[in-house]
This record gives structure tokens, sequence and C-alpha cells, in this order.
């Protein structure tokens, strides 16, 4: 099968986020993405990128030390080739982790690969893109994400993860918007509420501030 995907780049790095921020990891973003956050870090891959042969991605990805690999985006799975290169992925022994907005079926993802969900929050201009049926789809080793502005975010995501139980099923994670001054009225929030979440921040921003790509 001739399988061909959009690549905005292949790099090596830190992983910035999730249960597995601090660790180095190689990445794949892919081009393309349907939805236009209001916070989005990444416009730059909406359309920039070049068509690669599977083969191709995976000999890029095999030049680069770490075992742990993330694909992301854009939103990666908007493209048919994402599921193959998983499958490939997961077959090489790699780690692998998927990052997703949670806006298209997971079910088609292979075991084996760590779904990270970000739920959209209703500042993300995206709240009605959410795919609800996901949650039904979660597994050991997901996680779900909620990136947060506002106190209006943070009601949102501490309504929905009590409703669908999400606690007790994955690890959930909180992320402030970077350029909304959030940061510590967030910490406040979740401490105050004794919310099971975890807190991150964009590690990538903090050691290379001001550095979009390959990073």
């Amino acid at each position: 099968m001739d399988v061909r995907l959009r690549v905005n780049e292949i790099f090596h790095s830190l992983q910035g986020e999730s249960t597995q921020a601090g660790r180095p990891c190689t990445f794949v973003r892919l081009t393309g993405c349907p939805l236009r956050c209001t916070y989005c870090d990444t416009a730059y891959a909406f359309h920039d990128g070049e068509w690669m042969t599977l083969a191709a991605v995976l000999e890029a990805v095999a030049s680069h030390p770490a075992r742990l690999v993330e694909v992301t985006g854009g939103e990666p799975l908007a493209q048919p080739g994402a599921i193959p290169l998983l499958h490939a992925l997961v077959d090489a022994g790699y780690e692998v982790l998927l990052e997703t907005s949670g806006a298209l079926p997971i079910g088609a993802v292979p075991a084996g690969v760590r779904r990270i969900v970000d739920l959209k929050t209703p500042g993300s201009g995206e709240v009605e893109r959410n795919d609800w049926s996901n949650l039904q789809q979660l597994r050991p080793g997901d996680e779900i994400k909620f990136v947060i502005g506002s106190r209006a975010d943070y009601e949102w995501a501490h309504a929905v993860a009590h409703e669908h139980r999400l606690h007790e099923r994955v690890p959930v994670l909180v992320s402030p918007v970077w350029e909304a001054g959030v940061a510590r009225d967030l910490a406040a929030w979740v401490l105050s509420d004794g919310w099971p979440v975890r807190f991150q921040m964009q590690l990538h921003k903090w050691i290379w501030p001001g550095v979009e790509r390959g990073v």
C-alpha cells in the first residue's frame, strides 16, 4: 500500500506536555487541521508541509535516538495516512503518543498508542466540535487534556470531568493558555477544589521562549 503523508516537521526534542513531560521524544507533526482554536500555537502547520512516503517518515524517525514518538499536528487524524503511520510505529517497537483534538473519532487508533485527547473548552471557540463518543473509547494509557483560558473554561472542564467520571478512568491534565496569564489562577482553583488533575505548563516554551518550530 502506497501511504503518503503531508508532514510539517519531524524533530527531536523534550516532551513538553502530558504525563510524559521531560522525556526525550521524536515528534512527527502532520499538516492540516479542521479546527481554528483561538489560542492555537501551531498555525504554521495548517498548510505548510512536504508529502512523504510512510517509509521516508519512518526513516526520518529512526535517525533520532528517542524511542518515544509523538504524532501531532495540526490534527493528525485529519490525514488518512495517520492510522497506518501509527501502526507502523508500534510495529517498529516505539512507544507512541498521539495528540488529537478530540474532534475526530479515535476508535481506529491502534492498541499500544497512548491517545492524548484535547477536549475543547468554550474559550477555544471550537467546543461544538468535540466528538463526545470518544469518551466511550478511552482505554488505559489514554489521557484527557483541557486547555484553560478563563474561570468559565475551568468550571466547564471541571463539570465535564465529573459528569463523565474521567478521573476514575484516565489521567486528566489541565494546561493554562500561555498568553492568557491564568497560570497562577488555575493553580489556585485546582488547589482550592482539591481537583485530582495534573497541572501542566508547556515545558518547551520555558526552555526555548519565542521558538515555534523544532521544539
